[in-house]
């Protein structure tokens, strides 16, 4: 049988108190990771693909917080912008399609020292994983999902989204769409997410500004980011990027981020809206929640081992 010896600096110090998670201590002398040192493959989208510039901004991020390679969590599911865990040297899995919520939940509930990074398309999020987008904004998981949206289902090479506006040709509808397509915003805030945020990959400094404030956020963080299609949907942003004619306007701060009903109608605002924080809420997360149920069981037995818990749990099954 082989050991192998982990440095003490791979390794952080935690603190805990009943039903609070796990709050690493830093080590304030230990380097922060840099581009290179989290960077793996290199991407294969498309030339121009907006996916671009969310990955370059997530590295940003990682380095700018200086997060080490053992607390980056990063998920996709499947789709052009699920191929992210592979361009990250860190932990993440390339989960199925739709499902990397699901996964995610499992991670962030069962390792709340961690803050998972969650990163999707729109077909991904709100066609097959729609059902997972709804329960998991109203369960209030600590997590950040960050939605690369382009309007199309682009790594099938051009086929109708749930996002896809009416008139859209594609090839399952040559004809030009016909189905009312899904607004995310309105579906995050309804569904009870308590971070809606938009951005767009043409603008990179408020990418990261979002991706900061999902971060800080103690609760299920929703980012969409309007990200073009270069090869099957081009032009689709036109109208929220300056450089082509377009105007990229910020949510004044008049906006209330608490009022839910103004977040609803803002929301509702036809392309190209507007952009920043919709909607922000305080609310328990299920982290916390079950935290709490967890310590209050464990009170009640804590003079017992764990066998000893589990043999009371079979005995009464008798």
């Amino acid at each position: 049988m082989t050991t192998i010896a982990i440095p003490n600096a791979v390794l952080p110090r935690t603190t805990r108190t009943s039903g609070e998670p796990v709050t690493p201590i830093l080590d304030a002398d230990r380097k922060g990771l840099t581009k290179k040192d989290v960077a793996a493959d290199h991407p294969t989208w498309c030339p121009g693909c907006g996916d671009f510039s969310v990955l370059a901004l997530y590295f940003k991020l990682i380095e700018r917080r200086k997060i080490w390679h053992e607390k980056i969590t990063t998920v996709a599911g499947i789709g052009c912008s699920s191929r992210f865990p592979y361009f990250v040297q860190a932990h993440g899995a390339h989960y199925i399609h739709g499902r990397a919520l699901p996964f995610a939940s499992g991670v962030s509930l069962s390792r709340p020292d961690l803050h998972v990074f969650v990163f999707g398309g729109d077909g991904d999020a709100f066609s097959i994983g729609g059902n997972h987008f709804n329960h998991t904004a109203r369960k209030n998981i600590k997590m950040t999902y960050v939605v690369m949206d382009n309007y199309v289902y682009g790594l099938t090479k051009k086929q109708t989204s749930p996002t896809s506006p009416i008139g859209f040709k594609s090839k399952t509808d040559i004809w030009g769409a016909v189905d009312q397509p899904i607004n995310p915003l309105k579906q995050a805030i309804a569904a009870g997410a308590t971070f809606v945020a938009r951005t767009t990959h043409t603008n990179a400094n408020h990418v990261l500004q979002m991706m900061e404030a999902a971060m800080d956020h103690d609760g299920f963080s929703f980012i969409e980011c309007l990200s073009e299609c270069i090869e099957f949907y081009a032009g689709a942003f036109d109208s929220s990027n300056p450089r082509k004619g377009g105007k990229f306007e910020l949510i004044g701060p008049e906006h209330d981020v608490t009022d839910e009903m103004a977040a609803y109608k803002l929301a509702d605002e036809p392309l190209p809206g507007k952009f920043g924080i919709f909607y922000k809420a305080n609310r328990p997360t299920k982290n916390k929640l079950e935290a709490d149920i967890i310590a209050s069981s464990r009170a009640k037995v804590k003079d017992q081992a764990d066998w000893q818990i589990l043999q009371r749990t079979f005995d009464r099954m008798k």
